[in-house]
């Protein structure tokens, strides 16, 4: 490669917030390492902004009005070929403003956090060659995540890497790393209670004394359904403090504000960075089963619960955890508060399901990908940085 610092670009896409958080767990791994020229790039919304809002809208409108459509086209499209007409069509999107940035930036490597793939297509075009890494960021395996020219795949589990050996890629070029999360999910944080707002401060300190806290995060892609009687179903029950997180959703938030009766065991919260010490001060997280929130929860050793799951990649990596015993699927908001009862009401069942979680979680993954992409590609520039 060269004697310089390594270039890389990751690419990464706007469709939920999950992409771009692997990306930056990565870009802050490999800059701790000294990489200091890492360039994230949203190719979509660069090369193609109206495009890029159209699909966008459309793809999260989905999730709230046709879930069920959009996991039959995921689902439908799962097995298909990187040579199929519908893949070469949106492999081609991306390829114009991807030149311009390899003619500007000159990259040594290229790594896709989302599976548009648009660089292989390039690279055959122009006759260059460029190190191209994939890192898989569900715990279910679509097949757009998969083309020859890819030479180093991430993926989260054993599982995945076994389906990929299965529809021909070569072993030697897939790891399983886990899905990339921020430093602070995997307790590695020393930010300072004290630097937080004053209502965060008084809520990660205060813990109510034998009543397990249940963080609930409402407000992703609209907001969760039911999560009025959730919340009211918990308290009822007088064993539990509730954190509702509702995010943006401005509209969400004042609506339970209104409707809920204040209680001293329950807690709203709107937009809030300090996602993992949340997720630390808390024994339990109902989620939308997105894979970055996922493995920030597995991180963080909660068990899951996951309330109506929409159909695609979400369903199905809903399904692989419950699978392996670390998650619980429900649909209506007495099944979700009676599973969670019933998970710490039994001693002996709340202590094997952190076993699994703790044989699943990976929360090193930004670290090992960083490692084995110098390790790969830069080894002597890697001496160099360490040394300096």
């Amino acid at each position: 490669m060269t004697s310089q610092t390594p270039k890389i670009i990751i690419l990464y896409a706007s469709y939920g917030d999950g992409h771009y958080q692997a990306s930056k767990a990565v870009e802050a791994s490999l800059r701790s390492r000294g990489v200091t020229d890492v360039t994230l790039l949203d190719l979509m919304a660069e090369a193609h902004p109206l495009i890029n809002g159209i699909t966008r809208f459309v793809y999260l409108q989905s999730f709230k009005t046709i879930p069920r459509l959009y996991g039959w086209v995921y689902n439908a499209t799962k097995e298909m070929p990187q040579e199929a007409p519908l893949l070469e069509v949106i492999n081609s999107l991306g390829a114009g403003k991807l030149q311009q940035t390899l003619r500007e930036l000159r990259p040594d490597l290229i790594i896709h956090t989302f599976p548009q793939l648009a660089m292989p297509r390039l690279l055959k075009r122009t006759g260059q060659s460029l190190p191209l890494v994939n890192i898989v960021t569900d715990f279910d395996l679509h097949g757009r995540w998969i083309h020859p020219g890819v030479d180093r795949y991430y993926v989260a589990t054993d599982d995945i890497k076994a389906e990929m050996m299965n529809r021909g890629i070569p072993e030697d070029r897939i790891r399983v790393s886990g899905i990339p999360v921020k430093p602070e999910f995997g307790r590695q944080s020393k930010t300072s209670e004290k630097s937080f707002p004053e209502p965060l401060q008084r809520l990660l300190s205060e813990r109510p004394v034998g009543k397990p806290t249940v963080l609930l995060m409402a407000g992703a892609y609209g907001s969760m359904q039911g999560v009025r009687e959730v919340i009211e179903r918990l308290t009822a029950l007088d064993r539990y403090r509730v954190i509702t997180v509702c995010g943006r959703n401005r509209e969400l938030y004042r609506g339970l504000q209104g409707q809920l009766r204040p209680h001293p065991d329950v807690h709203l919260i709107g937009y809030v960075k300090q996602v993992a010490e949340l997720m630390r001060s808390s024994d339990c997280i109902v989620t939308k089963p997105g894979g970055i929130t996922l493995s920030e929860a597995l991180a963080c050793q909660l068990p899951i619960f996951i309330y109506r799951p929409v159909p695609g990649q979400e369903l199905n990596n809903a399904r692989y955890l419950a699978q392996k015993g670390v998650a619980c699927i429900t649909r209506t908001p007495a099944e979700l508060a009676q599973e969670i009862d019933a998970l710490f009401g039994d001693e002996s069942r709340l202590t094997e399901l952190r076993q699994k979680i703790e044989n699943l979680r990976r929360p090193q993954a930004a670290e090992v990908i960083a490692d084995d992409i110098l390790q790969q590609w830069f080894a002597p520039e890697r001496a160099e940085l360490v040394l300096t």
